[in-house]
């Protein structure tokens, strides 16, 4: 790794669909927030995590807990929250969510490959561009997420469509990941991967 990372990992949901704290949920004996962590280590070099203001979350010592000053207003709100949080010095940032304890670091590195060419990068599946993960140039993003968030805007595809953004479809990035666990999120205990 030549040029710092940050992953930015989006921990402020409610999980009222999933009934209880899924990021505190156990999967081959370690929490979902803490199989995320351990997926974005091994591209990033910085790793922060959005929570809620009230959230308690445990994170190791190394990764850097910032709390959403205004938290459940969805996640672009949270991503621009975030980015203020990453250190300047970084430019590439990747960006997943705190339910998507699957991620393929392949495929993740894939992102940040694209931000050579553009200052944003996602994947596609058969429905399309997906909003998680994104990898972005925090010195471009973050300022449209301000601009986004301020008018109202609270969906992350908004900032799809604000920014150049490389899609990355689905047969190059199965590549690395053929059964397409990098786009599973969990929402409800049935999402949740096998445990071993």
């Amino acid at each position: 790794m030549t040029e710092r990372v940050a992953a930015l990992i989006l921990a402020g949901g409610r999980s009222s669909r999933f009934g209880r704290d899924k990021l505190a949920e156990p999967i081959a004996g370690r929490t979902m927030l803490d199989r995320v962590i351990e997926r974005v280590r091994d591209v990033a070099s910085d790793v922060v995590v959005v929570a809620a203001a009230d959230a308690t979350l445990a994170v190791p010592s190394d990764v850097e807990l910032v709390r959403d000053d205004r938290p459940f207003e969805g996640p672009l709100a949270g991503l621009g929250f975030g980015l203020h949080a990453v250190d300047p010095g970084v430019e590439r940032v990747i960006v997943v969510g705190g339910d998507m304890p699957s991620l393929v670091p392949g495929v993740l590195e894939r992102l940040i490959g694209a931000l050579d060419r553009r200052e944003g990068a996602v994947l596609a599946d058969a429905e399309g561009p997906r909003p998680l993960p994104l990898a972005v140039r925090r010195s471009v993003a973050s300022p449209a997420v301000d601009a986004l968030v301020d008018g109202g805007e609270r969906r992350l595809r908004a900032l799809l469509e604000r920014l150049d953004v490389d899609v990355i479809t689905e047969d190059r990035w199965r590549v690395d990941d053929p059964t397409g666990e990098t786009l599973r999120d969990v929402d409800v205990p049935e999402d949740l991967p096998d445990p071993r």
